[in-house]
């Protein structure tokens, strides 16, 4: 029973570096990215998506109860909603 404990710690535990690690690799690539491509998507601004990433990999790594798993959202926002919109954009195949 205790085995299967510590399996599941370690889990939520590599869990947290790799939800970190997104954080911060989303957060590179907003910095890399057009500043205009944000505004042309409709989005907020290049470096309101940069500070959001920044602030969540670090509310994660905090381990903040609340902050934590909002933070996690907004990571998963970035990527499955922003990052497609504005990679598209850049690459010219946008649609009405």
């Amino acid at each position: 029973m205790f085995q299967n404990i510590s399996i599941m710690t370690s889990i939520i535990m590599y869990a947290h570096y790799a939800l970190t690690l997104c954080a911060l690799f989303g957060a590179v690539q907003v910095a890399m990215t057009r500043e205009d491509a944000f505004p042309a998507a409709d989005r907020q601004s290049k470096w309101m998506w940069f500070g959001i990433l920044i602030g969540c990999a670090f509310a994660i790594v905090a381990g903040l109860p609340i902050l934590s798993w909002i933070a996690i959202v907004a990571v998963g926002v970035y990527f499955f909603d922003v990052r497609p919109q504005i990679k598209d954009l850049i690459s010219g195949n946008y649609r009405w």
